[in-house]
């Protein structure tokens, strides 16, 4: 399970502190897949730094007795003077996988080919993001967190990535934070609604896009 208590995330800018989250709580179950929506700015990413383990709440407690991913197609930690292949080796020892049981799959599902043992410097951000979601597929995690809409590749490569995810680990748990609901329908059970540093939580996903949809008007309209 993961749960938050009482989260507070704070941070500081010129013009003085501003909380970014205000005494969130939430439980997530194992095999549960849950929609956070939010506008733009609202703190999604940072619930899913949280939730991760990147950054540490200002107050309250992140517990987990899950194994959690990074978000996925996140390429930013990778080490750019590095090569792929080198970069996929270094993650796995850092989760106690076998590199020899994952080249392979690597190798197959980023379609990097020559590049994979090339410099990370000389990647495009696409090229760093399918080889960030094919080194996601090697670690088996109990709770996937998705930023937004996964945005790898083409059309061909994106329903790719969907196989893989959704339906080849339908039983894992998926966080996924988006502002869109229709991709909270299409891919969760719940969903809870981010605004104004508050959580609303919803065991349906309708209310929890009415609720949505009011907040975000209201938000227009100020």
């Amino acid at each position: 399970m993961i749960e938050l208590e009482d989260v507070v995330k704070d941070y500081k800018t010129n013009s003085g502190p501003v909380r970014v989250l205000d005494r969130v709580n939430l439980r997530v179950h194992p095999g549960q897949q849950l929609g956070i929506l939010g506008r733009n700015g609202a703190g999604k990413s940072t619930m899913i730094r949280l939730i991760s383990g990147t950054e540490l709440p200002t107050a309250g407690s992140v517990r987990r007795t899950m194994s959690v991913s990074w978000p996925l197609a996140f390429g930013g930690a990778f080490q750019g003077t590095l090569t792929g292949y080198d970069n996929l080796r270094f993650i796995c020892r850092v989760y106690g996988v076998d590199p020899a049981d994952c080249v392979d799959f690597v190798e197959d599902f980023s379609e990097l080919g020559i590049y994979l043992r090339e410099p990370i410097r000389s990647y495009s951000s696409g090229m760093r993001a399918r080889l960030a979601f094919a080194i996601s597929m090697t670690v088996d995690f109990d709770c996937y967190l998705i930023d937004e809409i996964i945005a790898v590749g083409d059309a061909r490569f994106h329903a790719k990535c969907m196989v893989e995810l959704f339906e080849k680990r339908a039983d894992k748990a998926k966080i996924i934070v988006s502002h869109d609901p229709g991709y909270v329908r299409q891919h969760c059970h719940n969903a809870a609604v981010l605004s104004d540093g508050k959580l609303t939580y919803f065991d349906d996903l309708d209310p929890a896009f009415e609720h949505y949809a009011e907040v975000t008007s209201a938000r227009a309209a100020d």
